[in-house]
């Protein structure tokens, strides 16, 4: 049980990493990084089709990693 926990938890991170790094950044250079907090504050930009699935994807690994990291802390202790 143990062993197929973590074998899962290396996927989860594997995949993790590769959707985070397949996301393109909120700012791009100096121009973005004065006025991106502004745009977001008045709700210009909004994520649409391929970043919105990126942003779901990502959060779905993200609490599946912390579930099986949990989980396999407990089971290895």
């Amino acid at each position: 049980m143990a062993m197929l926990l973590k074998i899962l938890l290396v996927l989860v991170s594997l995949g993790l990493i590769a959707i985070v790094l397949l996301q393109s950044g909120r700012s791009a250079g100096l121009s973005g990084a004065i006025a991106g907090g502004a745009e977001q504050l008045m709700g210009k930009t909004k994520a649409r089709g391929l970043e919105a699935v990126f942003a779901r994807i990502t959060t779905v690994l993200a609490v599946l990693f912390m579930v099986l990291s949990l989980t396999v802390a407990y089971f290895v202790r």
